[in-house]
């Protein structure tokens, strides 16, 4: 089994309007799909996270053709959450990941990044699979492999990287209010907790956020051509 970190262009006269409206709007930073219902009939639900002004953009999406409805939530902090509704068959290009989204043999992972024009994501199946995936590919569409690997255990999951100890310390932080804005706990306080040392209590903390960072902006963040994980890449 394998895992591909792959970066979709579109060229530029055949780009569908509600693709540009995600990975290159002036208004819009980044746009994430986090959650789909791909159904076998017309209509498909899919739930985006939008850094940036989504009103410009909810109003011209649902003017496009094949979205059907586009309701946003309340923006927190500069993000806001919009739930679409389309007809991906209409679209060559959400046609294309429906097919490999149902494809036996293939998994294309959450969250699938819009941003600076492109589409990236990660994919995990057998080679047969993904090979297959990777040729069906509209003509459209230019598919970049920025990183091959196989799947890593727990790669998703920050707390499955923590020791028993430095879980132990973000649990106790967490419980003494030591996150919290004002904060109401130090690291003298965690350290009465886990029964050590000041320094030993902060040096389990560093090492815990650490982990936790490294692994949810891996998780975001998409590959690219100049990674230095890179291994391969293909165009079509």
């Amino acid at each position: 089994m394998k895992h591909l970190q792959v970066t979709v262009q579109v060229d530029d006269d055949r780009s569908p309007e509600f693709f540009t409206l995600l990975a290159a709007s002036p208004v819009i930073t980044e746009a994430r799909l986090i959650d789909w219902s791909l159904t076998a009939g017309e209509q498909s639900t899919l739930l985006y996270t939008v850094d940036g002004d989504p009103t410009a953009f909810a109003e011209r999406a649902a003017n496009t053709a094949g979205i059907d409805s586009v309701d946003l939530s309340d923006t927190t902090q500069g993000q806001t959450y919009v739930m679409v509704v389309m007809r991906p068959q209409e679209t060559p290009l959400f046609a294309a990941i429906h097919r490999a989204t149902s494809q036996a043999g293939i998994i294309v992972r959450k969250p699938i990044i819009y941003r600076n024009g492109t589409m990236s994501a990660r994919v995990v199946g057998n080679a047969a699979a993904l090979q297959r995936a990777l040729e069906a590919a509209p003509d459209s569409v230019d598919v970049q492999i920025d990183e091959i690997g196989r799947i890593e255990s727990h790669d998703d999951d920050p707390v499955a990287r923590l020791s028993d100890r430095q879980r132990e310390a973000v649990t106790a932080a967490l419980d003494l209010g030591y996150y919290t804005q004002p904060r109401k706990a130090t690291h003298n306080d965690i350290a009465a907790e886990l029964n050590c040392a000041p320094p030993t209590a902060s040096d389990h903390l560093q090492k815990a956020e650490a982990n936790i960072i490294r692994t949810v902006m891996d998780t975001f963040r998409s590959g690219t051509p100049n990674s230095s994980r890179q291994q391969d890449s293909s165009r079509r």
